[in-house]
């Protein structure tokens, strides 16, 4: 599990007053009216910034950061990801999970064979869509449903399914 998830991304500035335009990565922008603080790449390290204000325009989330008050104070943020800790994460369902936390998984078929590895989950309108590329080179594509998923164990790094009719066809 990571210890930090992404919540967007830093498209551009907006205006001189050192505010910036975000494209979120999370299935819910709103979430950013809550947050107090996000973390950006910098150097090694993690920096954290301290949110002041939140907007929304369009598909966009615009944030203003505490002592960012000019465009030349996050001109430099351009292009960086945005993150919150694990503890700062939305709190999530039972049998819902952090894509962060699927990408790399093992996949298992029912009776305990390796299928492959989860590499990318699909948004579809009805239910995601898990890209696993077995051994062999195949890419799989199962829908995220409870009769295909059987079980997911974060801890493990591993998960459980049972292959529909025609699916590796």
């Amino acid at each position: 599990m990571k210890d930090i998830l992404q919540v967007g991304a830093i498209t551009s500035t907006h205006g001189l007053q050192g505010e910036v335009k975000v494209f979120p990565t999370t299935d819910d922008p709103k979430r950013f009216r809550k947050l107090k603080q996000v973390l950006i790449k910098q150097g090694n390290g993690m920096k954290e910034l301290e949110i002041t204000q939140v907007k929304f325009f369009k598909n966009l989330v615009i944030l203003k950061f505490k002592d960012h008050d000019r465009i030349e104070d996050v001109v430099g943020y351009k292009g960086m990801e945005l993150y919150v800790t694990r503890e700062n994460a939305v709190k999530l369902g039972k049998n819902e999970y952090f894509v962060a936390d699927l990408i790399g998984m093992t996949v298992v078929l029912e009776d305990e064979s390796v299928l492959g590895t989860l590499e990318d989950v699909l948004e579809t309108g009805a239910n995601d869509v898990y890209v696993i590329n077995t051994h062999d080179g195949r890419e799989v594509l199962i829908p995220a449903i409870r009769q295909c998923i059987l079980n997911v164990d974060v801890e493990e790094n591993c998960m459980k399914v049972h292959l529909l009719d025609g699916i590796m066809e």
